[in-house]
């Protein structure tokens, strides 16, 4: 109990709880705004139908969403920071473009109704949703140099506040949208992308000082390229993470009664995703406080701690009262899918413990630059998340039970499989600046 009281665990939670908040604050607002888009003619299919239409941009945006470890290592200082900005921003135009094809009427219905086999009634809303969230995947590419700088600086606090206030905005605006029956797939994106305009634009302005703070490179400054290259693997690693989530909803689409299990599994992973989403925080964690010698073991427990911790906090949600306030009044699920839901969120109970175990092997292949170890980590996760669904759907398991396990066993394979790799690296050093000693920290 000492050791998890210690000056150095509270250091740990410190920088971690904003990370955590932020990071469960931005997943918090799809929840928020489903009762907007389930309060559309189609009920909760449009939920359905937004969540994979966000997969998809997600899986696009991924390049935006790994690079934030990428300008932690490489974005320390002045030139680093200016060219990994420019590196972000024109990976942003290209990623922009290609969505925007995907929007086009015969590859959307390829796409959708084709590749990932949903039914027409959740095709149709995930068409018009991923068009208008254009907007939204530019502000997500736009606002990542601005979070780096205030990681580098450790104020992790400070750039939790913007998105507080998106999440707070976002949290006044769907009952708004609701009460003024703006209501709907594309109004539930409106109400996404509002908020988050105001989060890049206060990230900007709390960011301002941290670039000014940061020094010149003493050093011959990282090339564009350099930094690009070294993003890739990180990037296409996470590819197959967003890519292993179509894959699942492609399972479940084809196990019995998707209509119905689709929206169930969904509303469940609204409320572990947020959990998920924190726990990868514990990847800045590693590179902000890496093991000093082989016996540092302090980021590995506190991921187990984390993790556990973050797993348990949804069931709040399944809660007698709880459960029926939120999924069945504000969510406009049908009541006698309640238990269903449960079942749901119960299963799921696993995924963001496995997160936080994964994220704290990916922290330390991240801080040892060796981004392949990653991207092969995350292989292992879709080949788990490919096996494991196939076999679940042959032996008629229910959907909503095959995508939980499947993300946790994925999740658990790759980060045996990053550990593995590193255990087996033939460099024993650690990088300069820090105490030469071997790998075991990884065990």
């Amino acid at each position: 109990m000492s050791s998890t009281t210690s000056p150095a665990y509270r250091s740990l939670t410190a920088f971690f709880i904003p990370l955590a908040i932020q990071a469960a604050s931005q997943a918090l607002s799809y929840p928020l705004v489903a009762m907007v888009a389930s309060r559309g003619p189609g009920g909760p299919l449009n939920l359905a139908g937004l969540a994979q239409s966000n997969t998809i941009m997600f899986f696009l945006g991924m390049f935006a969403i790994s690079s934030v470890t990428t300008g932690m290592v490489y974005a320390k200082t002045r030139e680093g920071y200016r060219k990994f900005r420019l590196m972000i921003r024109a990976t942003g135009l290209v990623v922009i473009g290609i969505q925007a094809v995907l929007c086009i009427p015969s590859v959307s219905h390829l796409l959708f109704g084709r590749l990932i086999g949903l039914p027409p009634s959740i095709e149709q809303p995930a068409q018009i949703t991923l068009l208008s969230c254009l907007p939204l995947q530019f502000l997500f590419f736009f606002r990542i140099p601005y979070f780096v700088a205030m990681y580098v600086g450790r104020a992790t606090g400070k750039a939790s506040m913007a998105t507080i206030a998106r999440v707070v905005l976002t949290a006044a605006l769907s009952p708004l949208f609701c009460m003024l029956g703006l209501v709907g797939p594309i109004w539930a994106v409106v109400c996404l992308t509002i908020p988050v305009a105001l989060e890049a634009l206060v990230a900007g302005v709390f960011a301002v000082p941290f670039v000014r703070r940061l020094e010149p490179c003493r050093e011959v400054p990282p090339s564009v390229k350099e930094i690009f290259i070294f993003n890739i693997p990180l990037s296409v690693g996470g590819y197959f993470l967003v890519a292993s989530a179509i894959i699942l909803a492609a399972f479940i689409a084809r196990a019995p009664d998707p209509d119905r299990i689709l929206p169930i599994y969904y509303l469940a992973l609204g409320l572990a995703n947020p959990m998920s989403f924190a726990a990868t925080r514990i990847q800045a964690v590693v590179i902000a406080f890496p093991p000093k010698n082989r016996l540092d073991r302090r980021t590995l427990r506190f991921a187990l701690a984390a993790g556990a911790f973050l797993g348990i906090l949804p069931l709040i949600f399944i809660l007698p009262g709880t459960a029926e306030l939120y999924y069945v009044k504000l969510q406009n699920l049908d009541l006698a899918d309640l238990n269903l839901v449960r079942l749901a969120a119960v299963s799921l109970i696993f995924f963001p413990f496995s997160v936080a175990i994964r994220a704290q092997s990916e922290g330390l292949a991240a801080w040892l630059k060796k981004p392949t170890t990653v991207l092969t980590g995350h292989g292992m996760f879709l080949v788990t998340i490919v096996v494991s669904g196939f076999t679940l759907l042959m032996l008629g398991t229910p959907g909503q039970v095959i995508g939980a396990v499947g993300l946790t066993l994925g999740s658990l394979a790759s980060s045996a499989t990053i550990r593995l790799m590193l255990m087996r690296a033939e460099e024993r050093a650690f990088p300069v600046g820090q105490t030469t000693t071997s790998l075991g920290q990884i065990r």
